[in-house]
């Protein structure tokens, strides 16, 4: 369990500042990630980007992404995660404004801020990694699984308000000023993290003299299990409007909403864990929601009408919940002298799923059914379910099938 480090702030006030600039980072993180896909209707609609010109937009997004979130894991030690803080708050922001210069852009430059926009987040995505997942422990060191979970729930929160914050703006025919405001908003919150004192890792020395868990075989099955889980919460959010709206017959802003509730669904899960690892085991919970996944990509092929659409991707979200901060929170716990590291793999494998499966599914979508693909997206969270079950019956959390649901809790 990390402890706190004597650099630290220590009054109350202060203290309380800081942790909300590290949340209200994540919160920004989650809205400059959502802003790409809650735009869709924008980028191929006003914009005029085809169908397979969007699902490759994701494709910088990854690459970078992992780019980040390898570097991000070395230069934590080197750096400081207070500097790589600041340094994703700017990547976010570059990422917004070439997302709003794209309504002034020659039409042959659309495209291509487009994919400089997703770089630009897949960059301050992967490099938030160590950060956002490190601070939780070190705010909180009794409470981390608690920590972690709820700081992805706000930048869940903000997954879910993109779409909501997007709408106003798009009936306004004032689009433009979405990405603006988000501009405005990491520029702030930049200032504040320069300005105010962090807290540093301690376990910063350990990583350095320990040699890195990369060739174990429990380490890759965590990175099979987030990719898996990516490619299927890539596959839910990224293709919701469009499947809604084109092959349900949806109309487009209710299609948003069923967008936003998945998000919101997300969120809602993530907090009901935050509580519910206080006093269930972490396993348990983690196993159950890749059969959640299961279900609903099973059934989104029978959504008939704008309500059971919404239903379906509400219970996708709480499905995909909390999967992945869990995922962070057993591998801190795994590898406790690599947390910075291990959590900045995470991101890496968790960004690869998400823009491999936004990609795939559009040439898919020329040769099948969205039916029929979500059919086969089922695959992907049996593999994640037999990747988390090969985690858990691994040291040092071995636990038993018996053990998972009486509650006894790997510490």
């Amino acid at each position: 369990m990390l402890q706190q480090s004597p650099h630290a702030v220590s009054t109350p006030s202060v203290s309380n500042l800081v942790v909300g600039i590290v949340y209200g980072t994540a919160l920004l993180q989650g809205l400059a990630m959502v802003s790409f896909p809650a735009s869709s209707t924008v980028l191929t609609g006003t914009l005029g980007l085809s169908s397979a010109q969007y699902g490759a937009i994701f494709l910088p997004q990854v690459a970078l992404a992992i780019v980040g979130s390898i570097g991000g894991g070395t230069l934590a030690q080197k750096w400081g995660l207070k500097t790589l803080l600041a340094l994703a708050l700017m990547a976010n922001a570059a990422s917004q404004v070439l997302l709003a210069a794209t309504m002034w852009a020659a039409p042959a430059l659309i495209y291509p801020a487009v994919l400089l926009g997703t770089a630009s987040m897949g960059l301050g995505f992967g490099i938030s990694g160590a950060p956002l997942n490190s601070y939780p422990s070190l705010f909180f060191p009794e409470k981390s699984d608690t920590a972690v979970v709820a700081l992805h729930s706000i930048l869940g929160a903000g997954l879910a308000l993109g779409p909501v914050l997007v709408a106003p703006f798009v009936a306004r025919d004032a689009w433009v000023g979405f990405p603006l405001l988000l501009t405005a908003l990491c520029a702030l919150t930049l200032l504040a993290t320069v300005l105010l004192p962090l807290p540093e890792d301690a376990t910063a020395d350990a990583a350095t003299a320990s040699p890195r868990p990369v060739g174990t075989g429990l380490f890759w099955m965590f990175v099979v299990a987030a990719v898996a889980y990516a490619f299927a919460e890539g596959t839910f959010s990224n293709w919701a409007v469009i499947y809604l709206h084109e092959a349900r017959g949806v109309p487009e802003a209710t299609a948003g909403i069923a967008l936003s509730i998945f998000w919101a669904a997300l969120v809602a899960g993530r907090l009901l864990t935050s509580v519910l690892v206080l006093r269930v085991s972490s396993q348990a919970v983690w196993l159950v929601l890749p059969a959640l996944m299961g279900a609903t990509f099973l059934l989104l092929p029978f959504a008939e009408g704008a309500a059971m659409g919404i239903a379906l991707f509400a219970l996708a979200g709480l499905a995909c919940s909390s999967f992945f901060p869990l995922a962070v929170t057993l591998i801190s716990r795994a590898f406790p002298d690599h947390v910075a590291w291990a959590s900045s793999m995470m991101i890496a494998a968790l960004m690869m799923g998400v823009g491999g499966g936004s990609f795939i599914f559009g040439p898919l979508q020329s040769a099948f059914s969205f039916e029929t693909i979500y059919r086969l997206s089922t695959l992907y969270p049996v593999l994640a379910l037999i990747a988390a079950l090969l985690v858990v019956r691994s040291e040092p959390c071995r636990q038993t099938i018996h053990d998972l649901w009486t509650g006894s809790r790997c510490r």
